[in-house]
């Protein structure tokens, strides 16, 4: 079993920054970030593979960048440009496999989750 602990997430106003992180109890190999904003589907933001391999949803595309450090076994999440529509609570994930690129898209690939942590964008 492999815990996630994530933190970084609060309060910021459109087009600040924040950075959030995800240190994992032991080595794993996809990691990504999903985030559930209140009535709606959990979304894809992010994922990386061990090498350094990282991909991103759309909308988030030029704004966020996903980063890990392995000696740490934590991952990164730097948000720029934020907007009210980035709210939502955002979780880390993390699976002991390695995958192919598709599967960082989904939720169900992954094995681990954080708890979540709030991010709330004020216009």
């Amino acid at each position: 079993q492999v815990q996630l602990v994530e933190s970084g997430g609060g309060l910021v106003q459109a087009g600040g920054s924040l950075r959030l992180s995800c240190a994992a109890s032991r080595r794993t190999f996809a990691m990504g970030w999903f985030r559930q904003a209140p009535g709606k589907e959990r979304e894809f933001v992010a994922g990386i593979s061990w090498s350094g391999n990282s991909y991103y949803g759309d909308s988030v595309k030029g704004r966020f960048t996903i980063s890990r450090d392995n000696a740490k076994n934590t991952v990164y999440l730097q948000m720029n440009s934020l907007e009210p529509e980035d709210t939502a609570v955002y979780y880390c994930a993390a699976s002991g496999r390695t995958f192919y690129t598709s599967s960082y898209y989904r939720a169900q690939q992954y094995d681990y989750w954080g708890q979540g942590t709030q991010v709330t964008v004020s216009s």
